[in-house]
């Protein structure tokens, strides 16, 4: 009787003890339950508000993009107008009694300059008065004095003075004739083929070259291995000539100087 009592006893225990955690349990339920949750209207309103802002922002990025690119090609084209005008306007104003633009100042001193002078090639005709010589001469703005073909050059006195007899050949031929010229001066001369100077003395001759006559400076040297008899240095073109290397034969002697084969006037 006392073991049903206590078996009867510890069942209603044991309800009472299922009773409560029950109870506990719905309570802590509910309590989780009812925690409030935060209220999204807030958060929807910010995200809202800053989408708003980053639209504005694309918006106006594109706008100063658009302005950015515009303003570009308005100076693009206003480059490219100014080179146009450049290119299609004269130098000068066209004017109707005007049919070309007036010479510069450089123009006009180059055509000063080229007043007078004696056009020649690399090679012209030479004429040594005297003898009554004509050779080919090389035109060589490179040499500073002129040069003709002299041999048996021999120096002597005369009258006080110092003097030189030479020979010099005569075209197309084996023979020679004599010259007498007073020294001018003697020069020390180097030669691109030795290191060692030579010293050449420097007589006057008169010549002519086209319509020119001259009486310059020639230094007496021995060109018999060289092509031409006789060259022109800057003493004779200064102020007087203008070499053109792309022409030979420029210039033609006068009618007066009538030359044969033999390259001796007629």
């Amino acid at each position: 009787m006392r073991s049903k009592r206590f078996r009867a006893g510890l069942s209603t225990l044991s309800v009472v003890v299922i009773a409560g955690t029950v109870l506990l349990t719905g309570c802590s339920a509910d309590r989780y339950f009812m925690v409030p949750k935060s209220d999204l209207g807030e958060l929807n309103t910010s995200v809202q508000s800053q989408r708003a802002t980053l639209v504005t922002m694309e918006n106006n990025a594109t706008i100063r993009q658009n302005q950015y690119l515009k303003h570009n090609e308005t100076a693009t084209q206003k480059v490219l107008e100014a080179i146009a005008t450049q290119v299609e306007k004269p130098s000068c104003p066209p004017m109707p009694t005007q049919k070309a633009c007036p010479a510069t100042d450089n123009e006009k001193g180059r055509a000063d300059r080229l007043k007078g002078k004696v056009v020649v090639g690399e090679i012209e005709n030479f004429y040594l008065a005297g003898p009554g010589l004509v050779y080919k001469a090389r035109i060589d703005s490179g040499a500073e004095t002129s040069s003709i073909d002299a041999r048996n050059i021999t120096r002597f006195e005369r009258d006080g003075s110092s003097w030189v007899r030479f020979d010099v050949p005569v075209p197309n031929t084996e023979d020679f004739m004599t010259l007498e010229k007073e020294i001018s001066r003697r020069v020390k001369v180097i030669q691109s083929s030795t290191d060692e100077a030579e010293r050449r003395m420097v007589v006057e001759l008169q010549f002519t070259i086209g319509n020119h006559q001259q009486v310059a400076e020639f230094t007496l040297a021995d060109r018999s291995n060289l092509t031409y008899q006789a060259l022109i240095g800057r003493n004779v073109l200064r102020d007087v000539m203008l070499v053109d290397v792309g022409k030979e034969y420029a210039t033609e002697l006068p009618d007066s100087i009538r030359i044969d084969t033999n390259g001796k006037p007629k």
